[in-house]
């Protein structure tokens, strides 16, 4: 009996397809169009074996959704793959080097969407919870699929990252990471004009500062309970020196210069759900596009290569995963 050899795209190529982007991140509608939800009583069910998450090591939103996942002890329950790191006009595709896909046999992703919603015109992206049976997106909200996977699948799961008590205070903290500094590292890139580029990246610095304040004499963001905060928070810092900051030109600081920002990203690191989802590689500038904003005089910061093993220092503060 043979086996058949696993489906892989073509190699990414710019000069023959085009660059990604054109033609789907700028049509009209919602970017993100899919946002069906796993809950008890929806058309959604939680449900051992039925999800599969399509990911990307380059995109901070993926691994977010990926830790998660891990953290909360449900890599029996919904399973994960990954696309390659590169891109053409086609969008994420499977290749060799971040293996098939073991769902579908897709080549690309965009057969994916294209078999949610034949002909599917948008945007591209990763994270996608997709549904075994109905062989369809469930969703492609990015934001959102972490919060399902850390509170549907409660039953299986060996770890509350959504605790009930701090649930609003989680949600509020989330939006001001997100629009901060998930966010606000993209913002610094595309700011058109100096007067914008100036005051983005004061943005991001003013939070990275306030956020250190915040991590001195506690372990997690919320004290000894690591929380889903601490995933978003973490998904940015550690690509901060390699990517977002030579790319943008934020600071002339890096993480490792902000005392406990870095020693708390060290801590997390430690953990195998953070570790295992973590190529450093896939961070590195290489061959991205250059930013948008061209039109400004930004400060030149060259990637920062870190001791992620480096001792943490943090143990006399108490925490769960100590």
């Amino acid at each position: 009996m043979t086996t058949q050899a696993p489906a892989y795209a073509s190699p990414a190529d710019v000069a023959a397809h085009g660059p990604y982007g054109p033609g789907r991140t700028d049509r009209p509608g919602p970017l993100y169009p899919f946002g069906g939800r796993i809950a008890a009583d929806g058309g959604h069910p939680a449900e051992p074996g039925r999800y599969h998450l399509y990911a990307s090591y380059t995109c901070p939103w993926a691994q977010r959704a990926v830790i998660v996942r891990d953290l909360a002890g449900l890599r029996d329950v919904v399973s994960v793959s990954y696309v390659d790191d590169d891109r053409d006009a086609r969008g994420w595709a499977f290749r060799e080097r971040r293996g098939p896909d073991p769902v579908n046999g897709f080549t690309l992703l965009a057969e994916a969407y294209d078999a949610t919603e034949p002909g599917y015109p948008g945007h591209i992206s990763v994270p996608v919870l997709w549904d075994r049976r109905t062989k369809r997106i469930v969703s492609n909200d990015f934001a959102r699929i972490p919060v399902d996977l850390g509170t549907a699948f409660a039953e299986w799961a060996t770890e509350d990252l959504y605790p009930a008590d701090l649930r609003d205070a989680i949600e509020a903290l989330d939006e001001e990471i997100a629009r901060d500094l998930s966010q606000g590292v993209h913002l610094v890139a595309r700011a058109a004009t100096q007067e914008e580029y100036e005051r983005r990246r004061a943005g991001v610095a003013a939070a990275l500062d306030r956020l250190d304040a915040r991590l001195a004499g506690r372990r997690y963001l919320f004290g000894d309970r690591l929380t889903e905060s601490d995933v978003q928070l973490w998904v940015v810092l550690v690509r901060y020196d390699l990517l977002h900051n030579p790319l943008a030109g934020i600071t002339e600081r890096p993480l490792t210069s902000y005392r406990h920002l870095w020693a708390y990203a060290r801590d997390l690191y430690r953990i195998p759900a953070f570790r295992e989802t973590t190529d450093f590689a896939a961070f590195r500038l290489g061959a991205r596009p250059a930013r948008q904003g061209e039109g400004t005089a930004r400060i030149a910061v060259e990637p920062h290569e870190a001791d992620w093993d480096e001792p943490h220092g943090r143990e006399a503060l108490t925490g769960k995963h100590a």
